[in-house]
């Protein structure tokens, strides 16, 4: 089993997105990047704590490989937007990937750069690459947001 974490706007829509793809045991969504410890939803929302929405994915590499989660999150929203998602706004809806080995940092960092090159976005790609810090889980009625509410989806790009 391995690990992945990324931001990618509002965790709810990540986390049952990723859910969706064969290979992946587990997510769960949380904070990770900021300078509060164990943060809480409100916390975050002030913009003040640093952290992030992120969701961190438990795979199987043996049915996903670590490339096919960074394709889905790239397609998960735009990495071009600095500190929003939607009409989501703040520095905790920002666009990264948490490493936590340096293979997926140099596939992290080359698939990036792939679609820099790719001439896909006019804009810049603003995604950060970072080393993966303290993940700190979102209160329980965060977890699974979309599957206890009902819910199908949320305001991911064409996706709805």
């Amino acid at each position: 089993m391995a690990k992945a974490t990324f931001a990618a706007g509002c965790f709810w829509g990540v986390e049952a997105e990723f859910r969706n793809l064969k290979g992946v045991t587990g997510a769960q969504v949380g904070y990770i990047g900021g300078n509060t410890a164990n943060p809480t939803y409100k916390e975050v929302c002030t913009d003040r704590t640093g952290h992030a929405e992120a969701v961190e994915v438990d795979y199987d590499p043996a049915q996903i490989s670590y490339g096919d989660l960074l394709k889905a999150f790239w397609e998960l929203h735009d990495p071009t937007t600095p500190n929003r998602q939607g009409p989501d706004i703040g520095s905790q809806y920002r666009s990264a990937i948490f490493f936590y080995t340096p293979e997926q940092e140099a596939e992290a960092k080359a698939s990036r750069d792939a679609l820099a090159a790719s001439g896909k976005y006019k804009r810049p790609i603003v995604t950060e690459i970072k080393p993966a810090p303290q993940f700190w889980r979102a209160e329980e009625y965060h977890q699974q947001y979309f599957e206890k509410h009902g819910m199908a989806a949320c305001h991911i790009p064409g996706k709805n």
